[in-house]
């Protein structure tokens, strides 16, 4: 009969070396550590940051043949009730909250779903007492915010999450047709207020048709493949340093959920065309040159498509605030905090108000000079 200080039972993978109890990873570190004898417990992979170089898998090619043996992982996954976030459960747990809305998640309502394996993953480098610092430091920043603000405290603890992500690298090559704008300066006659004639400089703009290629090399473009997370605030966290991916290693994830992707490698690939014809427009404005630059047309063909599946570190978690819930994130690697907050519609307005009277005394004393 199991006591209530021996430790659970384990496979050997995640078992401490010392005293044979369930091992979490410690943030910050490439070991296991272990909550009773304190032991830790070194992660061996078969390759090392050095040499690794995550592998990318052609796109086009996944697509006509689908997910092959090797590409594939299964995994339990439980479903909230509250918000529909599927994520696993730390081994050997069957029960949890769910990270995103606090709703129990229980493994008798779970099932198995067979997803594309994740190639790489940034382990946690913000330990959990460093988030609430973080936490805190970031609501003594808000501006704008209520003058209480700063008694908020979470509503429980930090949950660390591993998030689904996609990466897409594409070599583009495209076609365009504009008009470009060369500004001029031109004399001009008027009547001022006095009835009196003036002569001032008057900016004209001349267009001319053009056409051309632009040609781009992205190279891992991020997309976020959850809708359990505000996205505003989840790209907000951005940049993560992807240079420091380790190979996919399940001792990574022990005292850690883990997300189900929802947003599907297609899918990702759309919202991915969404952020490159950003950077493809930047770069015809700054083909067509001159002063101003309208885009009529534009035809992008996509080449060389790459991807990888990819978990990267989050901590989520709530507080309260005058009875209501506010959620916040944290980039488990940057400690880049973001999230919901509460505002002063007080210190709103009258920082609007002083910021009109500084314009009419501007304007007053402008006119009467």
């Amino acid at each position: 009969m199991e006591t209530p200080n021996t430790p659970p039972a384990l496979n050997q993978s995640l078992a401490c070396k010392g005293c044979g109890a369930n091992l979490k990873f410690a943030a910050g570190t490439k070991s296991l550590s272990c909550p009773y004898c304190g032991a830790a417990n070194e992660i061996i992979s078969e390759e090392t940051s050095r040499n690794y170089s995550a592998e990318e898998l052609d796109y086009e090619e996944f697509l006509k043949k689908g997910v092959a043996n090797e590409q594939k992982q299964t995994i339990s996954v439980v479903k909230c009730s509250g918000c529909g976030a599927e994520a696993t459960l730390k081994p050997n747990v069957t029960s949890d909250e769910c990270a995103f809305c606090g709703t129990s998640l229980v493994i008798q309502s779970g099932s198995t779903a067979s997803i594309i394996k994740p190639k790489s993953i940034l382990p946690f480098k913000v330990q959990q007492r460093d988030g609430m610092d973080l936490f805190q430091k970031w609501i003594d920043g808000l501006w704008f915010a209520p003058n209480d603000i700063s008694r908020a405290r979470p509503a429980e603890k930090l949950k660390g999450m591993y998030i689904p992500y996609w990466t897409f690298d594409s070599y583009t090559y495209t076609d365009y047709s504009g008009e470009r704008g060369d500004d001029y300066q031109v004399s001009e006659t008027y009547t001022d207020s006095n009835g009196n004639t003036q002569t001032r400089m008057v900016t004209r703009t001349r267009w001319y048709g053009v056409s051309g290629r632009v040609e781009d090399d992205f190279d891992d473009v991020l997309v976020e493949a959850t809708t359990s997370l505000p996205q505003e605030y989840i790209r907000a966290l951005e940049p993560w340093d992807l240079e420091d991916l380790q190979p996919y290693n399940d001792q990574f994830l022990s005292g850690f959920q883990t997300e189900m992707y929802h947003v599907e490698l297609k899918q990702g690939f759309e919202e991915a065309k969404d952020i490159m014809q950003d950077a493809i427009d930047t770069h015809i404005r700054r083909h067509i040159g001159g002063d101003h630059q309208r885009i009529h047309r534009k035809d992008i063909k996509y080449t060389n498509i790459t991807f990888k599946h990819i978990l990267l570190p989050i901590w989520v978690c709530a507080y309260r605030y005058n009875d209501k819930i506010f959620r916040f994130l944290i980039n488990g690697r940057t400690g880049e905090v973001q999230g919901e907050r509460p505002y002063s519609w007080i210190k709103i307005t009258l920082a609007v108000l002083a910021a009109l009277a500084v314009a009419f005394a501007v304007f007053y004393f402008t006119r009467k000079h």
